[in-house]
């Protein structure tokens, strides 16, 4: 990777540039094992005289060997930096850093993995510390402060999601498609564990399970859903102080439906609390001899009754 201020004028701190070069290089890979397949199949087709019945041409969707591909690519390096951001990986060195045992902060130096293990995912700014702001930072370490801007919206404009923004378009797929893809990749026995609160997306967040242990489910429920449920207090009331000043009927309107979205969300995180207190107090401890499946169904289908009303199942994590 190229210094800041050296004559390339910052194309190698571009990851437009570093898919550019990779996009050479397996498209290389490509052609070059597609011309050896095909050379075989001459040679067998001459050894055996079929040269009336076959061709030795090969099409490209049977050559063995992944050519390039933009969306796949940008989502696998979204991947790669949470990755990073729970401490599976570093960038210090290639491959796997940590897949249990014990956990040493000093091993991580140019990037620190969060210290919880908890990366919270919201459809909104409110912290600072969510996991869209730490792929930010991530990207900023990788590429440099002064390609940032150009480095975001590469991104955003491969994963293609919604948004009038980068960051916006980057929030979304977090929020809605990167554990959908995470757990397609893994063969629906994930790595990554997406605690959950529901359609209303009141609650989200990530942990690794490599590093899971008995206060993990404490910890996202003290300091991580809780601290959401305050944050969605305070942007109701909010709208309130906004619908008693003077606004136009059209700004009334949005901040009304805004309030709507908000108050079903902090229903359902409500529900979600009760849920994972349960689960909490029991400090559920993991056999990953067990395997994923296993593991994972410790934490659904928990009974929640309210007053009045029928008991309800909650799933903790993401379905698989």
């Amino acid at each position: 990777m190229a210094n800041k201020g050296d004559d390339t004028g910052g194309w190698e701190n571009k990851i437009e540039k570093t898919y550019a070069d990779w996009e050479k290089h397996s498209d290389f890979q490509f052609l070059k094992l597609k011309a050896n397949e095909e050379e075989l199949n001459r040679i067998f087709i001459e050894i055996y005289g079929l040269q009336d019945e076959l061709t030795p041409e090969v099409e490209d969707k049977d050559v063995t060997i992944r050519k390039a591909d933009l969306q796949r690519d940008m989502k696998s390096f979204v991947s790669y930096a949470v990755g990073c951001m729970l401490g599976r990986y570093r960038l210090d060195v290639d491959g796997l850093a940590y897949a249990g045992g014990a956990w040493d902060d000093s091993n991580y130096k140019t990037f620190i993995p969060d210290k919880d293990n908890v990366l919270p995912i919201t459809d909104d700014e409110y912290f600072d510390d969510d996991i869209v702001a730490r792929f930010v930072n991530f990207v900023k370490v990788v590429y440099g402060e002064d390609t940032l801007e150009e480095n975001l919206d590469f991104i955003a404009n491969a994963l293609g999601n919604r948004g009038s923004t980068s960051r916006e378009i980057i929030r979304n797929y977090f929020l809605r498609d990167f554990y959908k893809d995470h757990v397609k990749i893994y063969k629906k026995r994930p790595i990554y564990w997406l605690f959950d609160s529901g359609k209303e997306n009141g609650f989200k967040a990530l942990i690794y399970l490599h590093r899971y242990n008995e206060d993990t489910v404490g910890r996202v429920r003290t300091d991580y859903l809780h601290r959401m449920q305050a944050a969605l207090e305070d942007a109701i009331a909010h709208c309130d102080v906004v619908l008693e000043s003077n606004v136009s009927g059209s700004e009334k309107a949005k901040v009304v439906k805004k309030k709507e979205k908000l108050v079903k969300q902090l229903a359902e995180t409500c529900i979600y609390d009760q849920a994972i207190a349960h689960v909490a107090h029991q400090r559920i401890p993991l056999d990953l001899d067990d395997g994923v499946k296993v593991n994972y169904a410790k934490f659904q289908g928990v009974i929640v009754s309210s007053e009045g009303k029928k008991p309800v199942k909650v799933d903790l994590l993401g379905k698989i």
